[in-house]
Parts: C-alpha cells; sequence; structure tokens
C-alpha cells in the first residue's frame, strides 16, 4: 500500500485528518475490469455521533452516520469517483452547531480514505 495523501485540518474548532492509499487490484491493470470500489473509513474519536457528507464540485452526498468512538466505514458512490476525483468530507455533529470540512484531496477509484474526528475538550 502506499501512502498518497497526509493531511490534518482544522474548521470551526473541530478537525478531521484524511490520508488515501490505493487498494491492491486482483490483476494490477486497472483497463481489463470494473472499476474497484472506493471506501472511506471515519475514526469518530468524538462523543458526538456525525452525518458523513462527499462534496464534489457543488454535490454534497451524504454517506451515512458515524457513531461516536466508533470507527465505521462507508462505500462512496461510483459515480464520484470516475477518475481523479478532487473530494472535501463534510462532518456534521448531530445536535451541534459546528460544520467540519476537510481540505480539498484526490482520490482515485480504488482509493481508501481515512478521516479522522478528534474528541473535543
Amino acid at each position: 500500500m502506499r501512502v498518497a495523501l497526509v493531511l490534518t485540518v482544522a474548521a470551526l474548532g473541530a478537525s478531521l485528518a484524511a490520508c488515501t492509499h490505493r487498494s491492491p487490484l486482483a490483476n494490477g491493470d486497472p483497463a481489463s475490469g470494473p472499476t474497484p470500489a472506493t471506501y472511506v473509513n471515519v475514526d469518530n474519536q468524538g462523543f458526538s455521533d456525525m452525518n458523513i457528507y462527499a462534496i464534489s464540485g457543488g454535490q454534497r452526498v451524504r454517506l451515512g452516520t458515524a457513531i461516536g468512538s466508533r470507527e465505521t466505514r462507508f462505500k462512496l458512490p461510483s459515480y464520484l469517483i470516475t477518475t481523479l476525483t478532487q473530494l472535501r468530507f463534510l462532518a456534521d455533529p448531530i445536535g451541534g452547531n459546528r460544520l467540519p470540512v476537510s481540505e480539498e484531496i484526490t482520490v482515485s477509484p480504488g482509493d481508501v480514505v481515512t478521516l479522522r474526528i478528534p474528541s473535543m475538550p
């Protein structure tokens, strides 16, 4: 596995860390088969449950809810990731008023993105 990107961002008092890595392909040739699945792993270290969104262009797509103090995995819709794609991720706390957004990152089909939501004091 290769790490393509590691970043830490702060937005409105919260931060997300994002990294991507390419999942290995069975035959090593992306042109010979279907587009591999792309995932986002959310490590929610806080107590608040978070609604997680992917933002591409002006489009916001809800991926699901990341439960507090747990790791959750979401499959990104294939229509979002067709080639190299610029994405941001938004973690909206349920019952909260802050909207942390990650920096824009480049995601390719087959990548696994990890978002780390730290606990807030």
